[in-house]
């Protein structure tokens, strides 16, 4: 299967968006680790800006640098949303609300308890009637959500914005899903020639592909969204290969890009 790529987004530590990311992986500008300022959605409406949660925030973050890089009209984009955990800040406080006496659970936290909470925010945010896919594959959620996205791209024969994210969870859940770093990714992916080339995926990958720099292979295992990493190396740097990303099961992908 094969699609181009129209745009890319990303928002991680020392990765603040594509522009400021793409000579750190292209291997030109050396890694500086350092944190996320806070960020409020500019495509969501102050009511709803208020009651997203960090992981809506950060979903908001990496798919609104694709849709700015790329000029494209959010509201005809498809999308689909993949995440491993959602919003596990949200998880515990549900979680402890039920363990006390009276179990009195606030009516935003029950609003965003759900998987699917970015992409609704996002469809209501952007004025989107286009369709939106949720999905979540534990590490693998960047891949599962490559495939679906590539697929949904060229059965509609339209773009299709693909959005990973994931963001660290509060103690004591951590401690089950540690996560070194919130972070996530973007793809604005289509069935026309891209400006940022075109990528072919086939279920028949070995071995992942790690990250030539150590500081940013740190990245890429402690997110399942940063997964992405060597193959936005390669978009990065307009450099023609392959990678093989992380899947279910045991079965990889490989992902090949043509700039």
């Amino acid at each position: 299967m094969s699609v181009a790529i129209k745009a890319v987004g990303l928002a991680a530590p020392g990765l603040a968006g594509w522009a400021d990311a793409a000579p750190i992986l292209a291997g030109t500008r050396r890694y500086v680790p350092a944190p996320e300022s806070a960020y409020a959605p500019t495509l969501l409406p102050p009511n709803e800006r208020r009651r997203a949660t960090a992981a809506v925030k950060l979903a908001f973050r990496a798919a609104e640098d694709a849709v700015t890089g790329s000029g494209a009209d959010a509201r005809e984009l498809a999308s689909v949303f993949a995440s491993s955990d959602a919003d596990m800040s949200v998880l515990h406080r549900i979680c402890a609300a039920l363990a006390q006496r009276p179990r009195l659970i606030s009516p935003t936290d029950f609003h965003n308890s759900v998987h699917n909470a970015a992409s609704g925010y996002w469809s209501i945010g952007v004025g989107s009637m286009a369709p939106t896919t949720t999905l979540s594959a534990h590490d693998a959620s960047f891949v599962a959500g490559l495939i679906e996205a590539v697929a949904l791209a060229r059965e509609r024969a339209a773009d299709v914005l693909l959005v990973a994210y994931d963001v660290v969870a509060p103690p004591p859940l951590a401690a089950k899903r540690p996560l070194a770093i919130s972070a996530g990714v973007a793809l604005i992916l289509g069935p026309m020639a891209g400006t940022h080339g075109s990528l072919e995926i086939d279920l028949d990958g070995d071995r992942e592909t790690a990250c030539d720099d150590p500081a940013l292979e740190t990245l890429r295992t402690g997110n399942p969204a940063l997964r992405a990493l060597p193959l936005l190396s390669l978009i990065a740097a307009r450099r023609a290969g392959a990678v093989t990303l992380r899947g279910t099961g045991g079965l990889h992908v490989a992902a090949r890009y043509t700039p």
